[in-house]
C-alpha cells in the first residue's frame, strides 16, 4: 500500500513540505462524503497528524474541521428542531437566542470557548437590556438562564453532531453575586395565597365566566381552559379532558393545536364546585343562544361570549384582571395561579406522583421545583411541631 503522504516540490522560498488527503466520513450538516486534505512542514509532523486522525476516528472521536459560525448552526439547529416542537415553542426558542446571534453569531463554532460564553452571560445579566428599562439595564437572571439552556442545548446537538469537540456552555453560570443582587432589586409578583385564592373565588361567583376561571384555578393552563370543549367535559361522571388548546403566537394570533406534550392529555376528576358550575354554564349558553337567534355562533368550546364566539387567552387574561380591579385584589397572572394550586396541593400531601399528573407533566420533581411555591402560612405546622418539641403548649405557655 503506497504511503499517502506525499512530498511536495519546493515552494517558491524552496521550502519542501508534506501533503496527504484522508477521508473523515460524512459532513454532518450537508451529508456528503468529506475528504480532509492535510499539509505540514516536516514528514514527522504530518505523521503524527495522520496517526491521530486515524485514531480519533476509530474511538468515534473525531471532529473534521470546517467554518460553520455559531449562527449557521443556530439557524440550522432550530430548523431540525422545529419538527419536534410546537410552532410557539420554536418562537420562544429564537426569542431566547436573538442575543446569542447578536453578540455571538459571527464566531466560528470551532472557535467558540467558555471564555465567550462566560463573558456573554455576564454582559446580559449587567447590560444585556435592548429596549425597555434605563439604558445599560442588565436582563433579569430568570432571562439570561433561559438563553442559556437554549445555547446549551444547541451545542450539546453540535457535539453529538461531530460539529464541535465539547459542549463548551456546558459550565457555564451566572454568578452567584449577580443571582443576589437581582433578587434584591428586581421585584417579582409572587403567586396568590391560598386566602387570596379563596377570596377571588368567593368575590366571582357572580361573574359569567365564573367556570371558566374556576378551571384557571384548579390548575389547568389557560390555553387548556379556552380549548376545551364541550364534548371534552363529561357532566355526569364528573371529568374533563385536556386535549386540546388555544394558545397565541405574539399575543395577537390564535393557534389551535393539541396538548403541549403528551403527558398534557389527561383526564381529570372534576372538584364538586367546578362540575356544578359548568353545569349552570352549560345551561345559561343554551338560554343565550335562544335569545341570540341566528347571531349566535354555535362552537364547540366552553369558554365563550354572549354570542358563542371562543375566547382566546387574551380575552380571558384580561376579564380576570378587570375582576382583580374590582376586588381590590394584587393582580396576577393566571398561569401563576396555577403554581397557587399545584403548591396548594402540594402541601396538603397529594403524592408527587398525583401532582404531576394533574398538571400534566411527566416528572414531579419538575413540577415541585417549578410551580410549587411554600408560604409562610403553609409553614404553620411546623412552627407547631417546634412547640412540642420545645415543650410548649398550644398557646406557648410551657406545658405542665
Amino acid at each position: 500500500m503506497s504511503d499517502p503522504i506525499k512530498k511536495l516540490p519546493p515552494n517558491a522560498k524552496g521550502k519542501v513540505r508534506y501533503r496527504f488527503v484522508v477521508d473523515v466520513g460524512i459532513d454532518p450538516v450537508t451529508g456528503k462524503r468529506k475528504q480532509l486534505t492535510v499539509t505540514k512542514d516536516t514528514l514527522k509532523e504530518a505523521r503524527t497528524e495522520l496517526g491521530r486522525i486515524h485514531s480519533e476516528r476509530g474511538s468515534g472521536t473525531f471532529v473534521t474541521p470546517n467554518r460553520i459560525t455559531l449562527g449557521e448552526w443556530l439557524d440550522e439547529w432550530l430548523k431540525r428542531k422545529a419538527r419536534d416542537v410546537e410552532p410557539t415553542t420554536i418562537r420562544s426558542y429564537r426569542l431566547a437566542l436573538v442575543h446569542v446571534h447578536d453578540q455571538l453569531g459571527h464566531v466560528r463554532l470551532q472557535d467558540l470557548t467558555e471564555d465567550h460564553v462566560q463573558d456573554f452571560v455576564d454582559r446580559l445579566v449587567r447590560s444585556g437590556r435592548r429596549k425597555g428599562g434605563e439604558p445599560g439595564t442588565g436582563l433579569a437572571v430568570s432571562t439570561v438562564e433561559g438563553i442559556l439552556i437554549r445555547l446549551r442545548e444547541a451545542l450539546a446537538r453540535a457535539a453529538v453532531r461531530k460539529l464541535v469537540a465539547t459542549n463548551v456552555a456546558q459550565y457555564v453560570k451566572i454568578s452567584l453575586q449577580d443571582k443576589k443582587k437581582d433578587k434584591k432589586n428586581r421585584r417579582r409578583e409572587k403567586p396568590w395565597t391560598l386566602s387570596e385564592v379563596q377570596k377571588f373565588i368567593k368575590g366571582i361567583e357572580r361573574d359569567r365566566l365564573y367556570a371558566p376561571l374556576l378551571l384557571s384555578l384548579m390548575g389547568l393552563r389557560p390555553a387548556e381552559v379556552c380549548g376545551m370543549r364541550w364534548t371534552d367535559v363529561d357532566l355526569k361522571l364528573s371529568t374533563l379532558e385536556t386535549a386540546n388548546t388555544r394558545t397565541m403566537i405574539g399575543n395577537k394570533t390564535v393557534l389551535e393545536k393539541d396538548t403541549k406534550t403528551l403527558a398534557g392529555e389527561r383526564v381529570l376528576p372534576l372538584p364538586s364546585k367546578a362540575a356544578d358550575a359548568l353545569k349552570k354554564f352549560r345551561a345559561r349558553q343554551a338560554r343565550e343562544k335562544l335569545s341570540a337567534g341566528e347571531g349566535y355562533t354555535d362552537s364547540e368550546y366552553v369558554a365563550v361570549n354572549e354570542l358563542g364566539e371562543p375566547l382566546n387567552t387574551r380575552h380571558l387574561r384580561e376579564h380576570a384582571y378587570r375582576l382583580m380591579r374590582e376586588l381590590e385584589m394584587r393582580r396576577v397572572r393566571l398561569y401563576d395561579a396555577r403554581h397557587s394550586c399545584l403548591s396548594y396541593l402540594a402541601v396538603n400531601d397529594v403524592p408527587d406522583v398525583v401532582l404531576a399528573a394533574w398538571a400534566g407533566h411527566t416528572n414531579a420533581a419538575f413540577t415541585k421545583a417549578k410551580y410549587v411555591h411554600v408560604a409562610v402560612e403553609d409553614l404553620r405546622t411546623a412552627a407547631a411541631a417546634w412547640d412540642t418539641f420545645h415543650g410548649a403548649g398550644p398557646t406557648g405557655s410551657e406545658s405542665s
